[in-house]
């Protein structure tokens, strides 16, 4: 077996299934979860019909590159959303969804062999992958931390020289995973920077681009590159998916964008590693890049929810209204001294209601105490009454102050 398994961590998920075992909650209480982040609204019917009517290319086997009509489906997307223009031949490829792209994209570009210690780095708190991808490309992995102050902001400049020399890729979340924090033109200017002083290649997760509570809609790392004069998008990798947008986190659909020379050696990678996207997935995802009046009442529905529950949250709670994405990233009681595992579990045990501790969402590290202690994590991705419903038990739970 491969050696390097035996560094991965537990998911998180799996590590809340442990916290919880022996512990029956309260029967008078429906289950809830905000625990894990999985759209919960409606996928829309036509995508469903598209998805349908696309069986057919079930006979055939689909070009890992996907075909010209798919990459100008999304080629036309990114004009629509940033103004961008992208040949679909070159700076664009389909993925089975972002989590796998985020994973064989390190495979692609870590060249273990080129330095003793080749470092990826990653925000903390940060969404599990990009540790396991650091790890299983014999990689380093490093934790930058996120400042509550600053709004969750990484703290690119707490990395010293050393690290950032030996850094071959940089994992980015914006809007972020859990913290909902979008980079501003600012941060993606001194990441450029640093990417171009010391070569490495930065992986910009934005399947949260399209969940948004504000009028101006979420900067991407290809719309950052453009304004500040890059359009060649050096070295930038961008990561999106159909997942959260439009609803269907089983379609497994979404793409990359960006840098033509790595685009080429990720397809080169993707050819061997078997990962194309099946035809019939393939014509569900071209109808739903290229409508957006699903994509507009998703986001209505995710702000009618947050302007629900927000306010119900904030006196008892240390969190407030995100940038965007779907999750409110809540510091919990002075009471609990930090112990985010004792109040997950006494919540669930009580009010049986499921968040996920932010202690298992980051790290401890040489350089800082893991950011995500003494914080949880809510996914509001139910229908707004349960999500309501959650809030007003948590609400009780914490006022309560039973432990």
């Amino acid at each position: 077996m491969n050696p390097l398994l035996a560094k991965l961590q537990p998911y998180p998920f799996e590590r809340l299934k442990q916290l919880f075992a022996g512990v029956t909650p309260a029967p008078e209480f429906a289950p809830i979860s905000l625990g894990i982040g999985e759209p919960k609204h409606a996928t829309p019917a036509f995508i469903k019909d598209a998805l349908s009517a696309g069986l057919g290319a079930l006979a055939a086997y689909p070009a890992t590159a996907g075909e010209l009509k798919l990459r100008t489906a999304f080629t036309h997307w990114l004009h629509r959303r940033y103004s961008l223009t992208l040949d679909p031949a070159t700076q664009v490829l389909p993925v089975n969804g972002s989590r796998e792209a985020l994973f064989s994209l390190a495979q692609t570009v870590v060249d273990a062999s080129a330095h003793p210690k080749p470092v990826v780095m990653s925000p903390n708190p940060f969404y599990q992958i990009y540790e396991g991808a650091a790890l299983l490309s014999g990689a380093e992995p490093y934790y930058v931390p996120s400042v509550p102050a600053r709004n969750f902001a990484v703290d690119w400049d707490s990395v010293p020289d050393e690290v950032w020399a030996r850094t071959q890729l940089v994992f980015v979340c914006s809007p972020g995973n859990p913290t909902g924090a979008v980079m501003s033109l600012d941060e993606w200017k001194k990441l450029f920077a640093l990417s171009d002083r010391h070569g490495f290649v930065i992986a910009a997760d934005e399947c949260y681009s399209e969940i948004y509570f504000r009028d101006e809609p979420p900067l991407s790392g290809l719309e950052a590159s453009m304004k500040l004069g890059r359009p060649d998008f050096k070295n930038l990798i961008a990561l999106t998916s159909l997942s959260k947008r439009s609803n269907v986190p089983g379609l497994r659909s979404g793409f990359v964008a960006g840098d033509a020379a790595l685009i080429k050696g990720f397809l080169l990678y993707r050819t061997y590693h078997g990962s194309a996207m099946s035809g019939a997935v393939a014509a569900a995802s071209i109808a739903a890049w290229g409508d957006e009046s699903h994509v507009v009442d998703n986001r209505a529905q995710y702000r009618a929810k947050f302007a629900a529950v927000t306010p119900l949250l904030e006196p008892v709670l240390d969190v407030r209204l995100p940038d965007a994405s779907f999750y409110l990233w809540a510091g919990v009681p002075e009471v609990w001294a930090g112990d985010d595992e004792a109040f997950a579990r006494a919540l669930y045990a009580q009010y049986n209601v499921t968040v996920l501790p932010g202690s298992y969402l980051a790290r401890d590290t040489d350089h800082s105490a893991n950011p995500g202690r003494g914080r949880i994590r809510m996914a509001l991705v139910a229908e707004t009454a349960e999500c309501v419903e959650a809030a007003q038990r948590i609400v009780r739970f914490v006022k309560d102050g039973r432990r």
